[in-house]
């Protein structure tokens, strides 16, 4: 005899408290469907619910890209879908959407998500892998190539927020970092591979560290004596480190400690690399006249970008780039924190860019990706912000 009785729903995860405070603690989070009303509550408080992300820059990266009714958009950093879902609607009716992400537990979830929504299935087409190969993807899905084109570098607030994945240094996990934890190797691997010289020259290069030999020397003496296979471990040296500069250094501990995880994320995931990929292949990946938007979270991410787009100026690749970069709004960085680091620069395919198979004029081409609105100015003398804990 076959037992009849309906499966019972998974009990929620017990706390201590009023409140949970674990990332997996906090089912009401992970359920914003179910939960919008407490989810809203914690938007409200200017935080990134759990498990979730919030898009940045939405309005000016639609700007920039003018998304129309029957084109193909391409986002190559897919995430949690945000601008993902904006770009969908804004291509309807006949439009494709083709998207990417190297991610392989938050792809099948975004995807999910975003079929729910009721577009046309043939609208979406999801791909798993990294931004370095989108050239090969489009000539494939869209051989005469996309209208609009973004990518949203480094990660995704539920990336950070969950410490299995080694990006958080605030609860301990292990020391991962990998985006696609299937591939590559972990960042507690890649440490014993580097001399002293070669993590103090990483920890410059992609975090522009002020005490990288200082650091480097520190971590490597630390890993010697015991293996460091967590994220608060590597945390504690650093900081440990930092206490003994303390009168040289007008740095907190945790800002460096952001600085090697934001290092050493970069190395693991080869994420430089990716980006030039991505940055050398745009032009052949547009239409004449299609438009690329560009989000970076750091100082690398964005002088590689700038350096493209003038580039491609130059050389005719690009009839058009956005003069200066632009930054969330002072509301937006109230409402969301982690906005603050962003910048967001555009670009115009010219109607012959090198590579591209035709020739057609594009609209606009010399002037604003938003006619009513320009970029805006940054008076004499700003300062950016400093970067809100992006690996923190």
């Amino acid at each position: 005899m076959t037992d009849s009785t309906p499966d019972k729903p998974p009990r929620r995860p017990r706390y201590r408290g009023r409140n949970p405070r674990q990332f997996n603690e906090k089912y009401k989070e992970h359920q914003p469907e179910k939960y919008a009303g407490d989810v809203a509550k914690v938007i409200a408080r200017g935080m990134t619910p759990a498990g979730t992300h919030r898009p940045i820059l939405v309005r000016e990266v639609l700007q920039a890209l003018a998304p129309q009714p029957g084109q193909i958009a391409v986002d190559c950093t897919l995430g949690y879908g945000g601008h993902a879902q904006e770009l969908l609607a804004a291509i309807q009716p006949g439009g494709k959407l083709l998207a990417w992400d190297c991610d392989p537990i938050e792809l099948p979830r975004t995807e999910a998500r975003l079929r729910a929504l009721g577009f046309p299935a043939e609208s979406l087409v999801v791909k798993r892998t990294n931004f370095a190969g989108s050239a090969r993807f489009i000539a494939a899905e869209a051989p005469e190539g996309a209208d609009v084109l973004l990518a949203d570098l480094g990660l995704s607030s539920m990336q950070i927020d969950d410490p299995v994945r080694g990006f958080t240094f605030k609860v301990d996990g292990p020391l991962d970092m990998r985006m696609n934890p299937e591939h590559g190797q972990p960042a507690s691997a890649l440490l014993p591979k580097l001399s002293e010289h070669e993590l103090a020259r990483l920890l410059q290069d992609n975090a522009d560290e002020p005490l990288a030999s200082v650091l480097a020397r520190a971590i490597l003496l630390a890993h010697d004596r015991t293996p460091l296979t967590t994220t608060c471990e590597l945390a504690a040296v650093v900081r440990s480190a930092m206490v003994a500069q303390s009168r040289r250094s007008s740095e907190t501990p945790d800002d460096a400690v952001r600085r090697v995880f934001q290092a050493l994320r970069i190395a693991v995931n080869d994420e430089f690399g990716s980006l030039e990929a991505l940055l050398e292949q745009l032009p052949r990946c547009l239409k004449a006249g299609g438009r690329v938007a560009i989000l970076s979270f750091h100082s690398g991410e964005d002088r590689r970008v700038k350096k493209a787009f003038k580039s491609g100026l130059r050389d005719g690749r690009y009839a058009s780039i956005s003069d200066e970069v632009i930054r969330p709004s002072a509301e937006e960085q109230r409402a969301n924190p982690r906005s603050s680091a962003a910048k967001l620069r555009w670009a115009i395919r010219a109607a012959a860019a090198v590579g591209a198979p035709d020739g057609r004029s594009p609209p606009e081409a010399h002037s604003s990706p938003d006619s009513h609105s320009s970029p805006p100015k940054r008076p004499p003398g700003h300062q950016n912000p400093p970067r809100p804990g992006g690996q923190s």
